[in-house]
This record gives structure tokens, sequence and C-alpha cells, in this order.
């Protein structure tokens, strides 16, 4: 027992030196990720600046190629009739050529040196970003390995020896949450950062307009106000993505509908929703595991399946709640264990289907076949009386 207790302590010790330097290392990588963004902001407004001087010069080129050929045409002319045009017509036609000539070719230089400028930016543009994105990908994965260390000692000791599809899942769910974190970050600063900011400078500018130009006060308020209800708007939207709140409000019904109503809006896949049984009461657990089943399952039907219609029955019986989700797709062939090779492919959509419905003590049965489409069946019980008699 002593032993075993000094191994844990090492472990521990080793754990936390391994979490210490990887959260370390995670920071200095988070430096690196802003350093790289900043770069590739500034590498693309520079980029920009360089397209439109490529552009502007290419029209100044054609011109002064047009001019230029126009010159030496009159040139051509003049000295052909010299008994017609004397001689300072000859000179200034001679001398116009070759002015119209020079400034051509610096121009074409210019052109050159520029459009080469263009594509070493557009290079360093790609390459920047493909560091950032190793960058972000690195760091994702160090997150996943500082939770997965974090982990209790003995807990990874007793699933040293045998890996199971629950530690697979456990990985992929951190992944999904770093991801997710991520994911909220960018929306967050693209989105609601990025306009409150603009309506403090456009607050400030009221502010100053005010005593000045009441008109003009009243187009930036306008201008405000709209700034305002979108930000209103992004915000709403990243919360209904973290939870729908209308499942506390209105319940399980009305928050499937609402999501199908954008789904369709969203893939043009036709989704009909049908109810049977009164749909009300539920714990907030079942609510939101089965409205989370539904949106994987559809989300799974856009990626995958190349539907055009999905059907949804959701049915209330006395003893159970039973959902199936049916669609015309292409279908796949189910092997024993789909669920199995669906985590260890790299995939968790099953996955975590199953295990929601298995916390509940629920049931989850896939039927699919080539060209026939696939069904996604749920069935959880709503006493501990039906499940007591199932098992």
């Amino acid at each position: 027992m002593g032993d075993s207790f000094i191994g844990f302590k090492k472990i521990n010790d080793i754990l936390t030196e391994t979490i210490s330097a990887v959260e370390s290392s995670r920071e200095q990588l988070f430096d690196i990720v802003e350093h790289t963004q900043n770069e590739c902001k500034n590498i693309e407004s520079e980029l920009k600046k360089i397209r439109e001087k490529v552009d502007i010069i290419i029209c100044e080129v054609d011109k002064l190629e047009i001019a230029e050929k126009r010159s030496r045409i009159e040139l051509a002319n003049v000295s052909k009739n010299f008994h017609v045009y004397n001689e300072n017509d000859i000179k200034n036609a001679y001398e116009k050529a070759n002015d119209l000539r020079v400034r051509l070719t610096l121009k074409r230089e210019e052109e050159r040196t520029l459009i080469e400028k263009r594509g070493e930016l557009e290079i360093r543009l790609k390459e920047t970003i493909k560091v950032l994105e190793k960058a972000e990908r690195v760091s994702k994965q160090i997150g996943v390995a500082t939770q997965y260390l974090k982990g209790n000692a003995e807990d990874i000791l007793s699933t040293v020896g045998d890996l199971s599809k629950r530690q697979f899942l456990g990985i992929k769910i951190i992944e999904a949450q770093e991801e997710e974190r991520q994911r909220l970050a960018r929306d967050i600063h693209d989105g609601p950062a990025q306009s409150m900011a603009n309506i403090l400078v456009k607050a400030q500018l009221c502010e100053k307009l005010l005593e000045h130009d009441v008109e003009r006060t009243k187009k930036e308020l306008g201008s405000l106000k709209n700034i305002a209800k979108t930000n209103l708007n992004d915000i709403r939207k990243i919360i209904y993505d973290l939870r729908p709140m209308t499942l506390d409000d209105l319940g399980l019904i009305p928050t499937l509908e609402r999501y199908i109503y954008n789904f369709m809006e969203e893939s043009n896949i036709l989704v009909e929703l049908k109810v049977l049984g009164d749909i009300v009461g539920f714990e907030s657990a079942i609510e939101i595991a089965v409205f989370r089943i539904v949106q994987e399952a559809l989300n799974n039907v856009q990626k995958h399946s190349h539907a055009r219609k999905v059907n949804i029955l959701v049915e209330k019986t006395f003893t159970r709640l039973n959902i199936s989700i049916s669609d015309d797709g292409i279908g796949f062939i189910i092997e024993d264990e789909i669920i199995d090779k669906d985590i260890r492919s790299g995939g968790f959509g099953l996955m975590s289907m199953k295990e929601r419905a298995e916390l509940l003590n629920g049931k989850l049965k896939v039927k699919s076949s080539p060209g026939m489409g696939t069904k996604i069946s749920l069935s959880i019980p709503l006493n501990e009386e039906e499940d007591i008699c199932e098992k």
C-alpha cells in the first residue's frame, strides 16, 4: 500500500510539472498566435493597397500604349510627308513620340515592380496563414493535453492498461470544447466586441457634433442604433448556440420548430416535424438531450446524407418518449461496431448521441443502407418502473 502511495505521489508530481510546462508553452504559443494574426492583418492591408496601385497603373499603361502608338503613327506620317510639314512639325512629332515612349517604359517598369511585390505579398500571406493555422491547431492540442493531464492520477492509472471508447469520447469532447471556446472567442471578438468599439466611437462623435451639427448628429445616432441592433442580434445568436433559452421559456417543441425553420432556411432541406401526445412537463435534462440529439442528427444530414427531406416524429406514451429521425439520403453500411468505428475514425456524432441517451437510461438505434436513407430511433423511459421492467 505504501509503495502504491509513493508511486501515485511520484506520478502526481510528474503530472504537476508536466502540466506546468505545457501551460507555460501554451501561453507562449498564444503570443505567437496573436503576433501571427496581427502579421496577417498587416500583410492583407498592404496587399490591398498594392492591388489598388496595380489596377491604377495597368490602366495608365494601357492609356500610354494607345497614346504612344498614335504618336508613332503621327511621326511616321509627318516624316513621310516632309514636303507638307516643316522641320518644326517633324521635331515636335519626334519629341512627342520619344516622350511617350520613355514614359511608357517607366510605367511598365513600375507595373512590373508592383506586380512582383504583389506576388511576394500573396506568397507571404499564404505562408503566414499556414503558420497561423498550425499554431492554432497546436494550441488546441496543447489545451486538450492539459485538460486530460489534469485528471486524477488514480483515474489515469486505472485506465492506462485498457483504453476504452469512453476515453476516446472524452478526448473528442475536450477537443470539441476547445474548438467551441475558440469559435466563441472569435465570434465575440469579430462581432459584439468590434461593434461595441464602433458604438463607442459613434457615441463620442455624436457628443462632439451635438452642439454644432444637429442633422449630422441625427444621422450618426441612426447609424449607432443600427450597429446596436446588429450587435444585439449577434449576442442573441451566440447565447442561442450555447443553450436555446426557448427551452426554458416555451419548451421542447417550440424550440425544435424554431431550430428546424432556421435549418431549412440555411440548408434548403425540407424537414417535417410531427408530434404525438402532450410533449410538455419534461425534466430539463431530457429536453436538452432530445434537442441536442435532433440538432446533431440534422447536422449529420446536412454534412453527409445529400438528403432532400427529413421526417421527425416526437411521440409521448404513458411510459416513454420516442423520437424518430429519418431522411431520404444516400445512407451507408452499418457494421456491428458502427459507433465504435465512428469514434475511432475521428468523429463522435453518433457516440455523443448514444451517450446522451444512455445518461437518461434511454436507447438509441441507427438503421441505414446504401441508397435507402438513414433512420435514428431514440427511446427514453419517463419513470423508473418502466426502466426496471425493461431490464
